[in-house]
């Protein structure tokens, strides 16, 4: 739930610097606040799984949410006070009002529902989980609610003043260059994440080693054999999940509120990669947490390659407002990028599946697929022109030759005279 907070904040912090055209000294110090708030909102976080049944951790949750949304209206009251660091298109608008009144209502729905979870919390802290949900859905609902509202009502028309040339609303899609710019940082953290474990966990003790190793530091490293491997393949997962939604981006010329929404998804899971690696680092510590190691990591891999394959889904859906030609049906990577997305879901749906009927040995094959998936990455082009030429040599044998219907015809024809 909070990394999809922190997504929505950095959504709305977005689209704030997309009405302010400029910075001074004072926006400055109030972006500066904002963001050090939201790095606090991981130990709030911390401390709402640690102690569920206390309403402090909600409570001081909240109150970052509260004081995030307050800093960003600051911004936005700042920047109206002095037009100069507005956007042009809103410095030259004779309705600026309009403009502060329609985006602080946005900025501010989040931290009011917030407010109400806050107090919530003190007495029924369920419901205050239910509201902070609402937070992060609340863009997709009020979209949704417009749309119903518009089937039951019919359209309306727009008002005189209207904003809609310029737009600070959460309806609208991220620019496809902002997404990329946060999916890679996301990416890039996580890998850190990762050697950062290795270098914390795995460097030996100089004592052990003159102790248990007889000062053989080669024999000291070897003991850290499996964390090794274990980093080794879960470092690889990280890199082609980015390479696949590197591909996948290249491809794509807009980026929809639905791809954002399981761009979102997609990230939440790549973000628990470090889990992964922990688990499967522990094989050789905990060999009887094996098959539960093996079925955490398959699912957290399935879960963060199945939302890319979902944007791809959903870009093929509105192919020729967010695909590039070469990638729609028939195009010349349509196959390519087809067989690139389904390559880690159904690799890790086949090592979960391995836990269930080949427990014995699901542990190697998980380990296998670590190795074979980027092999089959690097052979992937290759293999799906095979695939193609092979499925065009069937459709060659199934259809029939041009002149083999005329003879088979022929006979229940009348004979000329």
């Amino acid at each position: 739930m909070t990394f999809l907070i922190v997504t929505v904040a950095w959504a709305a912090h977005t689209r704030l610097f997309q009405v302010v055209g400029k910075i001074d000294d004072t926006l400055a110090l109030l972006n500066l606040a904002c963001m050090m708030t939201i790095t606090f909102l991981p130990f709030t976080f911390s401390l709402m799984v640690t102690f569920p049944d206390v309403p402090l951790g909600i409570f001081l949750f909240c109150m970052c949410v509260i004081a995030i949304g307050a800093v960003q209206a600051l911004i936005v009251v700042y920047a109206f006070h002095f037009p100069y660091l507005l956007n042009p298109q809103i410095e030259r608008a004779p309705h600026r009002a309009l403009y502060r009144q329609h985006i602080l209502r946005i900025v501010l729905r989040g931290p009011a529902l917030c407010f109400v979870a806050a107090g919530f919390s003190l007495f029924f802290y369920p419901l205050s989980y239910l509201l902070m949900a609402m937070v992060i859905f609340l863009p997709y609902v009020s979209k949704a609610s417009s749309w119903c509202k518009g089937r039951l009502v019919g359209p309306q028309e727009p008002p005189v003043h209207s904003v809609e040339f310029f737009t600070f609303d959460l309806h609208e899609p991220l620019s496809k260059e902002r997404v990329e710019a946060f999916s890679d940082g996301v990416y890039a953290i996580v890998a850190t994440l990762l050697i950062l474990d290795i270098c914390e966990d795995n460097v030996p003790d100089s004592k052990d080693v003159r102790d248990k190793f007889h000062g053989s530091l080669v024999a000291a490293l070897s003991a850290y054999g499996p964390h090794f491997l274990a980093y080794f393949g879960s470092f690889a997962t990280v890199g082609l999940l980015w390479f696949a939604h590197h591909s996948l981006f290249l491809h794509i010329r807009k980026a929809t509120q639905s791809m954002g929404l399981l761009n979102t998804l997609s990230l939440a899971f790549v973000g628990g990669l470090p889990l992964a690696y922990q688990q499967t680092s522990a094989f050789a510590r905990q060999p009887r947490d094996e098959l539960e190691s093996v079925r955490v990591s398959c699912a957290i891999i399935f879960f963060a390659s199945i939302f890319q394959f979902a944007i791809w889904t959903t870009a093929l859906l509105q192919e020729r407002e967010t695909l590039q030609p070469s990638a729609r049906f028939g195009g010349r990577e349509h196959a390519f990028m087809f067989a690139k997305l389904a390559l880690y879901p159904c690799a890790s749906l086949l090592a979960f599946t391995s836990t269930c009927f080949l427990s014995r040995v699901s542990t190697a094959i998980f380990h296998l697929t670590q190795i074979a998936v980027p092999l089959t990455f690097l052979l992937l082009r290759l293999l799906v022109r095979l695939a193609s030429t092979l499925l065009r040599a069937l459709r060659g044998l199934a259809r029939p030759a041009p002149g083999a219907e005329e003879d088979v015809r022929a006979p229940l024809l009348p004979s000329t005279c």
